[in-house]
């Protein structure tokens, strides 16, 4: 592991760090902030997926999620959202598929399979090079993302019972199977059986019986994706029928940017802190 940068921030250090990557076969590069707690000994861990088109960098230095964080006591790790490189399979013109745009699932198709394995990524490779150079209670363990990374963290979530004390989401992709700008990319990643993208799809793994204690979601109302991309409303029908409790937010003005997810970052922070002890 390679640190690239390192900075004191409210009492605490946000670090970038680079690896390479068994899972995707390349460099991958991700931020992690350890509040000040973290001197005096291991710190619960929340993990921010992000969405579509962005790095580490995007919430690193819009998500201001340092101040909560160090009050807390809680360490907040952003990985990047997909594999990098000149020698992984891309389409430089389309945001919404590539670089970028991992959908945090493995490829099963050619050309992809050999790189994009980011549920293999961000469920094992990652947490066990956590645990073994930070400061971090990995028996406490939140997580929550935006937009692409919210679906990441609420599928990661459902099939990954008790390892995650909470989740929550800002904007995420409900389903992201029948959505517009997610079904193209499911099909290359993972081929033309759409029984096999239920692994990666919010609605249809409730559907299918996975479960979760509760789940929080802020939604901007003037977001510019709602009908097309993210569609809270299928999510809302899908937990009230499987009994799981989710707290949905519509918030008026708000729309898809960081502008929305910083207003609401402090509230998502405190929330999982009390669940985490």
């Amino acid at each position: 592991m390679e640190t690239l940068s390192v900075a004191k921030s409210f009492d605490g250090t946000q670090g970038v760090y680079r690896h390479r990557s068994d899972a995707c076969l390349c460099d991958m590069t991700f931020a992690v902030f350890l509040p000040p707690q973290a001197k005096e000994g291991p710190v619960p861990v929340l993990w921010y997926l992000s969405g579509l088109t962005c790095t580490h960098q995007n919430v690193m230095d819009k998500g201001e999620y340092r101040r909560t964080a160090a009050e807390l006591g809680v360490a907040i790790i952003c990985p990047d959202t997909s594999p990098r490189g000149e020698n992984v399979p891309d389409e430089k013109d389309n945001w919404q598929f590539g670089s970028g745009a991992g959908f945090y699932l493995d490829a099963t198709q050619s050309p992809y399979a050999e790189n994009y394995r980011m549920a293999t990524y961000i469920a094992e490779e990652l947490p066990t090079l956590i645990a073994a150079n930070f400061p971090i209670d990995m028996q406490r363990q939140s997580i929550f993302g935006h937009s692409m990374g919210g679906h990441g963290a609420i599928t990661l979530a459902l099939k990954n019972p008790g390892r995650f004390k909470s989740v929550s989401a800002f904007a995420p992709i409900a389903r992201p199977m029948v959505a517009g700008w997610s079904r193209p990319a499911f099909e290359k990643y993972l081929g033309s059986d759409e029984t096999a993208w239920r692994a990666y799809d919010t609605v249809a793994l409730i559907e299918d019986g996975y479960r979760l204690p509760e789940l929080l979601v802020d939604q901007g109302k003037a977001d510019g994706f709602l009908d097309d991309g993210l569609r809270p409303w299928l999510l809302e029908e899908a937990c009230e029928k499987a009994g799981i409790p989710l707290t949905l937010n519509m918030r008026d003005g708000y729309d898809h940017s960081y502008f929305f997810i910083s207003t609401f970052m402090a509230d998502h922070i405190a929330w999982h802190a009390e669940r985490l002890g």
